[in-house]
């Protein structure tokens, strides 16, 4: 029971849309009809509002570390459960019809809350490759593909499964993203 308590809960925190709320209330816009029409940081960077944009990315950060921490404290066998269910949330939020964002901030707070260590890891790689290429995408990607291979060069193999399989839904989630870089169409992205 507890298993699917926390699997719902998990899921339902990750889905609050806080992108489309934000956009909503203080510009009385849809986000879905911004730039991208993705709901996450980067789209709502796109409204040219750097508020709701940072706003966002803080939120969408936060909704995976109040569920995988309190996990993490009561019931860390079922910390992996926690963490895959808030990202599905951000994903596929049921309150919008299970069109979400990509889940990079999410994944974000879900990395800091299992390990310190990993949430900087990513963060460096996503800098690093944002400072070189100007696209949030391709930095997300390759700081994605990072963590599952600094934990299987650790010698993690259990935890290297679980961060592969995080790495191959945000490769899903970017996948037009992929079309653009490949054709060189992808926009690049300003964060101040």
């Amino acid at each position: 029971m507890e298993f699917l308590t926390i699997g719902i809960i998990s899921y339902l925190m990750g889905s609050i849309p806080f992108g489309f709320i934000l956009t909503k209330i203080f510009l009385k816009k849809d986000i879905r009809e911004i730039g991208s029409g993705n709901i996450g940081a980067t789209n709502a960077l796109r409204t040219g509002n750097k508020l709701i944009g940072y706003s966002t990315l803080l939120l969408d950060v936060m909704k995976a570390i109040l569920p995988v921490l309190y996990v993490k404290i009561n019931h860390p066998e079922l910390i992996y459960i926690a963490s895959l269910c808030a990202f599905l949330g951000h994903v596929f939020p049921i309150w919008l019809k299970f069109k979400g964002g990509k889940g990079v901030a999410t994944y974000v707070g879900i990395l800091f809350t299992i390990n310190i260590l990993l949430g900087f890891i990513f963060c460096v790689t996503w800098l690093l490759i944002f400072l070189i290429s100007k696209y949030s995408s391709l930095s997300s990607l390759i700081g994605s593909l990072t963590i599952p291979v600094y934990i299987f060069f650790n010698d993690q193999m259990s935890n290297a499964l679980f961060f592969g399989i995080m790495f191959v839904l945000i490769f899903y989630t970017h996948r037009e993203n992929i079309k653009r870089l490949k054709n060189k169409e992808e926009s690049k992205t300003k964060i101040y």
